[in-house]
């Protein structure tokens, strides 16, 4: 059977690239991003009942971690990035088929001259652009389990202080400040580095932003415009 796939819609998100991307969604509620169908499926009726429901299920395509090959373990970052586990006992984006999961909160549905109906959604973790396969209603009584366990992914991780001196807070929108303080909380580092003299950056909403880590503290170092 040949199997084909397309995207029906692609995400508008405030990450250019996908460091700096929170690892899981629903990790920075305040994070707010678009839904964008594309012109064929830009149809108000395929909507129809959705706002009956307060989240959803994106399937989306890890389009920037596409590779021609594939391994059965990978090495997770929560692990420290010293051990490995199988790839289908992961959520690595290396994956024999690259696709991604996550549950987002429909924050609204809105009528765009340019766009016909888009969606809004928060707490999305996709860099911008990313491919949208499908978009389905969350089930609370069907998807949600208290008591799953949830393997060694339970490891418990400590959110950052952060810290960002008064004159950089000045160069951040007011509507963009909640949720850039979440994602640098989640610390965007890779989970094996831990070295207080490194510089990082990432582009966020038209930023590039530059921060360093020692122990339980980020400091944000210098903002600049990446437009």
């Amino acid at each position: 059977m040949d199997i084909s796939m397309r995207a029906i819609a692609h995400i508008q998100s405030e990450f250019p690239t996908k460091f700096g991307v929170p690892r899981q969604s629903g990790l920075v509620p305040s994070l707010e991003s678009t839904v964008v169908f594309t012109p064929e499926f830009r149809n108000s009726d395929a909507l129809r009942g959705i706002e009956g429901f307060s989240h959803l299920w994106l399937i989306w395509v890890f389009d920037r971690s596409a590779r021609e090959t594939w391994s059965p373990t990978v090495r997770p970052p929560r692990l420290g990035g010293n051990q490995r586990m199988g790839i289908f006992a992961t959520r690595s984006p290396f994956r024999p088929n690259p696709i991604g999961l996550s549950c987002v909160e429909l924050a609204g549905i809105e009528t765009t001259p340019t766009w016909g109906t888009v969606l809004r959604v928060r707490g999305a973790d996709l860099a911008d652009g990313s491919p949208i396969l499908d978009i389905k209603p969350y089930i609370p009584y069907a998807d949600s389990h208290p008591g799953a366990l949830e393997g060694f992914a339970s490891v418990p991780a400590e959110a950052l202080e952060v810290v960002i001196p008064p004159d950089l807070l000045q160069q951040i929108p007011s509507q963009r400040l909640e949720a850039l303080r979440g994602v640098l909380a989640q610390d965007p580092r890779p989970r094996y580095q831990e070295d207080p003299q490194r510089v990082y950056g990432f582009g966020f909403a038209g930023m590039e932003i530059k921060f360093s880590v020692s122990g339980q503290r980020l400091t944000v170092l210098a903002i600049n415009s990446s437009r």
